[in-house]
């Protein structure tokens, strides 16, 4: 069942998630109290503002190639040399005003849409990517994914849920299904002979399923259904249906909070249905 409302794939439709997303969160902080910008999220060791200032950092950086030279504390949060980098954006801010951090972000997603929309840019144009140069139609989507799940921690922590129907929305969802043979087979483990359907129920509503197959080598493999792609399925094949929520779906895939914190259906497997859940996660 295909996505709706639909992820966009043309430039014009990309940059236009880009752009409402970037401008939402820019929005979001314009409306913080002081209070507000020192709530806790989802991200062990960040607040409100540090959310921004982690989104402002990313974008500046991809923009100007420039990493700040800046000592970063040993912060338990920090697992990895990954979040010593991104943690150096955030440490840069953190004695900045959080309304100085704001106005940033509105200056640097303008240029980052001058950069997209430039005269000659299309979706085969290589830029600075998050893991190194990519065209846009790779990088650009990731962005966005990145963003949008940042913008929603932000909502969490004030309280202010929105933006599940919009084109950030359908990217995240987008980029998670095409995922699922990898989670389901590889990062899940699920064993050969099941078949693992995920239903989202809303606001972005979507199908997407994986069969799992035995390899020459015995380890699982992912086909994804719905695709076009034909399989030769077992009749002792056993289906497993996961329904949830666009929100729950995509808090869980972006490794927020456990299975537990989340509401979903099941129909078949309950062990299978969790295992998926526990692995399905789609941001590092």
């Amino acid at each position: 069942m295909p996505l709706h409302p639909a992820a966009p794939d043309d430039l014009a439709g990309l940059v236009a998630a880009y752009q409402q997303t970037t401008q939402a969160v820019v929005d979001l902080g314009h409306s913080c109290s002081e209070a507000d910008f020192a709530l806790p999220t989802a991200c062990p060791g960040w607040t409100v503002k540090d959310q921004i200032a982690h989104v402002v950092g990313m974008e500046s950086w991809l923009h100007t190639g420039r990493v700040p030279q800046v000592e970063v504390p040993d912060y338990d949060h920090l697992r990895h040399e990954a979040g010593q980098f991104v943690e150096r954006e955030v440490e840069l801010r953190r004695p900045v005003a959080a309304a100085k951090v704001v106005a940033e972000l509105e200056t640097v997603a303008a240029q980052r849409v001058a950069q997209f929309t430039a005269p000659g840019v299309t979706l085969d144009t290589v830029v600075r990517g998050a893991w190194g140069p990519a065209p846009l139609h790779r990088s650009l989507p990731t962005r966005i994914l990145d963003i949008w799940t940042h913008e929603q921690d932000i909502r969490q922590a004030l309280g202010r849920p929105g933006d599940l129907d919009s084109g950030g929305a359908a990217v995240f969802m987008d980029l998670l299904f095409a995922s699922l043979p990898r989670l389901v087979a590889k990062s899940a483990q699920v064993p050969p002979g099941n078949v693992v359907i995920i239903e989202s129920t809303g606001p972005v509503q979507g199908r997407a399923g994986v069969w799992v197959e035995s390899q020459d080598d015995g380890k699982p493999r992912g086909i994804p259904l719905f695709s076009g792609i034909a399989h030769d399925g077992d009749p002792d094949d056993v289906f497993t249906t996961i329904t949830l929520s666009t929100d729950a779906l995509t808090r869980r895939a972006a490794g927020r909070g456990g299975v537990d914190d989340i509401h979903f259906a099941v129909q078949g497997d309950p062990a299978v249905a969790r295992q998926v859940l526990e692995h399905l996660v789609l941001v590092p």
